[in-house]
C-alpha cells in the first residue's frame, strides 16, 4: 500500500464500499463496474501507470526512426506516428498536390519501403504503436503488418491503434478522401479484417480531439464523438457483425484542456453515457463492450508562440486533468509546438512531464481521486445532460452522417469557436502572455526546421521503386482491388497483396477513387 509523505496509508479506492453496481440514487458505485463513471478498471493506475505515448514523425522515415529510438531510450512506453499531409490525403510524395508539404507535419510514407525504414531496429512485438491516419488508415495498417511479417512477428502479437475515424474529418479536420458511405464500408472491412488477422489491434480511435482543436466545447466534444461512435457501431451491425465481436476493440481519443475540473467531469460523463448507450441501445453484454477506453492528448490549441516556456505549465495541468479523468494512454505536447516541430529537448521534457505525474505525485495511488467531490459530481451530471441533448439532436437529424451532410456539427463548433475568440479578444478569457502579462519583446527561439530537400529525395526514392518493382504484379494487385471495391468483398485482402507487390499509398488510393469517387462538402444550412 502506498503511503503519504507523512507515512499515512493511501487507500486504492475511497467511497461507499457496499456499492459495486451503479446506484442511481448515489450516482457513484465502484471503479471497474457499470457504468464506469469512476474508471474502466477496478485498480486503474495503482497497478501500473497509463501508457505514455509521444506523437512524433517528420521528414523522412529514417529521421523519424531516429526520434522514435531516442524516445524509447528516454522511457516512452508507446509510439504514436504522425504522417505528413500528402500521406494523410492519399497522395504520393511526387504527386502535384503534395508539393511543398512532404515531411512537413509528419513523416512521408509512400510504400512498404518507407514503413520498413520507419521501424527499422524496433521490434514490433515489443512496442505498442498508434497511427494517426484516417481516410487511408487501412493502407498504413497493412503496411505495418507487412513490415512485422518481414521481422518474423506474427500479426496476433501486434498491439496498437489506428485512428481510422473518417467522420470527424468531415466535421472538423478535412483530410477526407472518399464519400461517407464507402468510407464507412472501409471502416467496417477493417473491423472484420483485424478481428480475424490482428485480434489485439484497436481498429478505431473515435476522435473528439480534432473537434476540440477546431473550437468544440467539452460538451460538444463528448456529444459529437459519441454520436460518431454510434454511427460506427451501426455500420458494423449492418455489415453483419455481432456487437460483442467488435465493440471491445473500439477506442476513443479526447483532448485535455487547462480547465481541469471540467475536463475530469467530461471524461467521467463520457464513460457513463457510452456504457449506457452500448447496453441499452445495442444490447452489448460483454463488459468490455461497455467500456469507453480512450487516449488523451494535451490541448495543442491552447499553446502559445508567445513565451513558449509557459506552455510547460499548461501541459502539466492538462496532463494532470487527463490522469485524474482516468485516461488509458497520454501524449503530452511539447512546449514549442505552437512555433514549429518539437526539438529533441522539448519532446523529452514533454515525456518527463508524464513521468513526474506517474512517479512523483500521489495521484496514481488511488482511483478516481475526485469521486464524491460536490463540484465534480455536479459538473459530471450537468455535462452529461448537455451532451445527451446534443446527441439527441444529431439523432433527430438522422444520425451522425446525415447531420454531417447538413453541416450541423461543423456549424455548432464554429459558433463556439467564435464565442471563445470574442471572449479572448475582449480580455474576458485570459491567455497568459498573449492578452495579459505579455512581454514587450519576445526572447529568440531557434525552431527545428525540416530540410526542403526531403521532397526531392522522396521523389527520387519513388522513381527507383517504380523502376525496380514488378509493374505487372502491381497492376494485377490494383485491378483486384478495384474489383473488390466495386463488389461486396473485404477490400483489405487484395489491398494487402497490392502493397506487398510494392504498390504505393497514392496508387492504392487512386484505384479506390476510380471506383468510389471523392467527397465534396455541401454548404451548411445552419
Amino acid at each position: 500500500m502506498a503511503l503519504t509523505e507523512s507515512g499515512l496509508p493511501i487507500q486504492p479506492v475511497y467511497g461507499p464500499e457496499a456499492l459495486t453496481e451503479w446506484d442511481p440514487a448515489v450516482k457513484l458505485g465502484q471503479p471497474g463496474f457499470y457504468p464506469f463513471t469512476r474508471g474502466i478498471y477496478p485498480t486503474m493506475y495503482t497497478g501500473r501507470p497509463w501508457t505514455m505515448r509521444q506523437y512524433a514523425g517528420f521528414g523522412t522515415a529514417a529521421e523519424s526512426n531516429a526520434r522514435y529510438r531516442r524516445l524509447i531510450e528516454a522511457g516512452t512506453t508507446g509510439l504514436s506516428v504522425a504522417f505528413d499531409l500528402p500521406t494523410q490525403m492519399g497522395y504520393d510524395s511526387d504527386a502535384p498536390p503534395a508539393h511543398g508539404e512532404v515531411g512537413k507535419v509528419g513523416v512521408a510514407v509512400d510504400s512498404v519501403e518507407d514503413m520498413r525504414e520507419l521501424f527499422a531496429g524496433i521490434p514490433l512485438d515489443q512496442v505498442s504503436t498508434s497511427m494517426t491516419i484516417n481516410a487511408p488508415a487501412a493502407i498504413l495498417l497493412l503496411l505495418y503488418q507487412l513490415v512485422a511479417e518481414e521481422q518474423g512477428v506474427p500479426a496476433h502479437r501486434l498491439t496498437g491503434t489506428v485512428q481510422n475515424d473518417v467522420l470527424k474529418e468531415y466535421i472538423a479536420r478535412g483530410t477526407y478522401i472518399f464519400p461517407p458511405a464507402p468510407s464507412l464500408r472501409l471502416v467496417a472491412d477493417t473491423f472484420r479484417y483485424c478481428r480475424a488477422e490482428i485480434p489485439r489491434w484497436n481498429t478505431i480511435s473515435i476522435s473528439g480531439y480534432h473537434m476540440a482543436e477546431a473550437g468544440a466545447s467539452p460538451a460538444q466534444e463528448v456529444a459529437f464523438t459519441l454520436a460518431d461512435g454510434i454511427e460506427y457501431v451501426r455500420t458494423a451491425l449492418r455489415a453483419g457483425m455481432e456487437v460483442d465481436a467488435f465493440a471491445p476493440r473500439l477506442s476513443f481519443f479526447f483532448v485535455a484542456r487547462t480547465t481541469l475540473l471540467e475536463e475530469v467531469a467530461k471524461f467521467r460523463a463520457a464513460r457513463r453515457i457510452w456504457a449506457r448507450v452500448m447496453r441499452e441501445e445495442f444490447g452489448a453484454r460483454d463488459p468490455k463492450s461497455l467500456m469507453l477506453r480512450f487516449h488523451t492528448q494535451t490541448a495543442g490549441v491552447q499553446l502559445t508562440a508567445q513565451q513558449p516556456e509557459v506552455n510547460l505549465v499548461r501541459v502539466a495541468v492538462q496532463g494532470l486533468a487527463a490522469v485524474l479523468g482516468g485516461t488509458q494512454s497520454l501524449h503530452t505536447n511539447s512546449y514549442d509546438e505552437a512555433i514549429a516541430l518539437p526539438t529533441d529537448k522539448a519532446a523529452r521534457l514533454a515525456l518527463r512531464t508524464q513521468q513526474v505525474l506517474a512517479y512523483e505525485t500521489d495521484v496514481p495511488h488511488t482511483v478516481d481521486p475526485f469521486a464524491g467531490s460536490f463540484v465534480v459530481e455536479r459538473m459530471t451530471d450537468e455535462l452529461e445532460e448537455v451532451a445527451v441533448a446534443l446527441m439527441d439532436r444529431v439523432a433527430e437529424l438522422g444520425g451522425a452522417v446525415a447531420a454531417i451532410e447538413q453541416g450541423f456539427q461543423k456549424a455548432e463548433i464554429e459558433r463556439n469557436a467564435y464565442r471563445i475568440a470574442q471572449e479572448t479578444d475582449r480580455g474576458e478569457r485570459v491567455v497568459v502572455g498573449v492578452n495579459r502579462f505579455a512581454l514587450a519583446e519576445e526572447e529568440p527561439y531557434e525552431p527545428l526546421r525540416v530540410d526542403p530537400a526531403i521532397e526531392a529525395r522522396q521523389v527520387e526514392r519513388l522513381a527507383r521503386l517504380r523502376a525496380e518493382r514488378d509493374g505487372a504484379a502491381v497492376e494485377a494487385g490494383l485491378a483486384a482491388l478495384r474489383e473488390a471495391a466495386g463488389g461486396s468483398g473485404n477490400v483489405l485482402h487484395p489491398m494487402k497483396e497490392a502493397l506487398r507487390a510494392r504498390a504505393t499509398v497514392g496508387e492504392v488510393c487512386t484505384a479506390l477513387r476510380e471506383v468510389w469517387g471523392t467527397y465534396t462538402p455541401a454548404d451548411s444550412s445552419w
